[in-house]
C-alpha cells in the first residue's frame, strides 16, 4: 500500500515539475499556459458491405412510403452540392413538421473527412442499419444536424436535418434524432433492389 502511495506521489511531482509556470509579465499579468490535448478518435467499426454511390439517383433513395413515414410532403428536389466535391444531393421539405432533409451522396473522400481537425465539428460514432456513422454538430449551428453514413471506400452518405424555418425553434437533439431516422430509411432505400 505504501509502494502504491510513494509511486502517485512520484508521478504527481513529475507532472508539477514538468508543467511550465506561468510567466509575470511588467505589467504585473500572469499568463496561464494553454493545456494541448489531443485525442485520435477510434476506428470505425467495418461495413457490413459495400454500397457505391456514383450511379444513385439521390431523389429516388427515399421511397413515396419512407417519404411520407417521414412527414416528407413536398416533392423531392435534385441539385449539385459544392461543398462535396459537386455531390449529387436532394432536398425534401416537410410542410408538416416545417424542416427539411437533404441527402448528398458524396463520391470524391470517405467519412473519414469529419475526424479531421479540420473538420471543427462534433462528430459521434454511431450505426445507421448496421453502417459505421457518425452525428455531426457543427458549433454555433444549432437549427441542423447530419449523420454521415460510411457506405463505401471514399463514399458517404451526408443526410442533413435541418429546421426549415419553425415558429418554434426545434432543439438540434430533435434534429439529430430526425437526421438518424432519415438516414437509416435512406440506408434501406439504397439496400433496396434497383
Amino acid at each position: 500500500m505504501r509502494a502504491a502511495r510513494s509511486i502517485v506521489a512520484l508521478t504527481a511531482l513529475a507532472l508539477v515539475a514538468c508543467t511550465p509556470l506561468p510567466e509575470k509579465k511588467a505589467d504585473g499579468r500572469v499568463d496561464e499556459p494553454l493545456s494541448v490535448t489531443t485525442t485520435t478518435p477510434p476506428p470505425l467499426p467495418p461495413r457490413p458491405q459495400e454500397i457505391p454511390l456514383d450511379q444513385v439517383d439521390p431523389c429516388a433513395v427515399l421511397s413515396a412510403d419512407q417519404r411520407t413515414q417521414l412527414s416528407l410532403d413536398n416533392p423531392p428536389s435534385a441539385y449539385v452540392e459544392p461543398a462535396f466535391g459537386n455531390a449529387k444531393a436532394c432536398t425534401i421539405r416537410s410542410n408538416i413538421s416545417g424542416n427539411v432533409v437533404r441527402l448528398a451522396l458524396v463520391t470524391v473522400e470517405g467519412i473519414g473527412v469529419w475526424l479531421s481537425e479540420n473538420a471543427q465539428v462534433d462528430a459521434r460514432p454511431t450505426t445507421v442499419a448496421g453502417f459505421p456513422a457518425l452525428t455531426v454538430r457543427t458549433p454555433g449551428l444549432d437549427e441542423v444536424c447530419n449523420v454521415e453514413v460510411d457506405v463505401a471506400e471514399g463514399q458517404f452518405l451526408d443526410v442533413m436535418f435541418r429546421d426549415g424555418g419553425n415558429k418554434t425553434k426545434v432543439k438540434q437533439d430533435i434534429l439529430c434524432q430526425g437526421a438518424q431516422r432519415a438516414a437509416e430509411a435512406a440506408v434501406a432505400g439504397l439496400l433496396q433492389p434497383g
